[in-house]
């Protein structure tokens, strides 16, 4: 197997790719990768020494250089995880994500229709956010038959991508596999986005800006739990499928930022909720949805998969990883 691993540098490609590294020795791994602001070479420099890890610095917008990459090495599986995905970003330049998220990824799969000719044994495996369903109110949560509803220029692009992923598959019999996932969380993940810059601002005794008053619900996943969804679908799941992956740990923004605080102050050794006085509430995001949630049931009826790591625990390893990053010694 030739398995190429598209923004493998990015947080979640990151730990997909020394999840995939350690499990399978016997693949020939390609992290493609852009090398975006938003991705850090060192999040995987550690796989450097494996013979079965190659990186591949290339965007996906160079459809040239993509067919070219699929004529010299012949990748016979795909996992897409290369992706704009900062919502406020994209409200600021919406055409950026439709170029990369629409694009890229039209022009890694006119590659693959091209390079695969029909042949079986082969996969592109798609993953996605549940931000193309847009938004729940205070019930109900997302599921595979949810229809789309995106409300950001960003999920606006992800959803775009998945229907021409779907497209391929119904118009040229392209193998592949989508999965939508919740908000995820762990190490690697960058600045920009809440759990970091909550754990940032409480180490630089800075504000901790939270939009509105801070009500919106996210279903929050930690990435290696996350990691190991992915392996299953991949090996498990029939052409054409689709899954939803979620964390099991609905929580305001608001509680998150709370339970932040906590086990920050702790490990920083400060008094006990000492760091509440940095919450600032600000002006609300442009279209920011209400609530998110995710039903996995059909991943884990058929494939066995669950969340295994508890919000309290994950989120521990986080604020562990992040106040020693931003505290100089990471």
């Amino acid at each position: 197997m030739k398995l190429l691993i598209t923004g493998g540098a990015g947080f979640i490609g990151a730990h997909v790719l020394h999840h995939f590294c350690k499990a399978y020795p016997s693949y020939e791994i390609y992290c493609l990768d852009s090398l975006s602001y938003a991705a850090q070479y060192e999040n995987i420099a550690a796989l450097e020494s494996l013979d079965h890890f190659n990186f591949i610095r290339a965007d996906l917008n160079d459809a040239e250089l993509i067919d070219q990459l699929f004529t010299g090495i012949g990748f016979t599986h795909i996992i897409h995880l290369a992706a704009e995905s900062h919502v406020d970003n994209s409200i600021e330049d919406p055409l950026l994500f439709a170029k990369t998220n629409v694009m890229g990824t039209l022009n890694l799969l006119e590659a693959a229709r091209k390079h695969w000719k029909g042949g079986a044994d082969h996969l592109f495996y798609h993953i996605s956010t549940d931000e193309v369903f847009g938004a729940l109110g205070e019930t109900g949560s997302f599921s595979e038959t949810t229809a789309y509803d995106p409300r950001s220029p960003y999920s606006a692009s992800k959803a775009s991508s998945d229907h021409f992923v779907r497209a391929y598959h119904h118009t040229y019999s392209l193998p592949v596999v989508i999965s939508n996932c919740s908000n995820n969380y762990g190490p690697f993940q960058h600045d920009e986005k809440l759990i970091p810059t909550v754990i940032r601002s409480i180490v630089k005794g800075t504000p901790i800006p939270i939009y509105g008053d801070g009500s919106n619900v996210r279903d929050w996943l930690y990435v290696k739990d996350h990691a190991a969804a992915i392996d299953l679908i991949f090996h498990k799941a029939k052409s054409g499928q689709t899954f939803c992956i979620g964390g099991d740990a609905e929580r305001s923004n608001l509680s998150i930022v709370k339970d932040l605080i906590l086990l920050t102050d702790k490990v920083l050794e400060n008094p006990v909720g000492h760091s509440e006085k940095l919450i600032s509430f600000v002006t609300d995001r442009k279209g920011h949805d209400f609530r998110y949630a995710i039903d996995h049931s059909h991943l884990t009826n058929s494939m066995g998969w669950r969340p295994s790591t508890d919000l309290e625990a994950g989120l521990t390893e986080t604020v562990t990883y992040y106040v020693a990053r931003y505290t100089g010694e990471h």
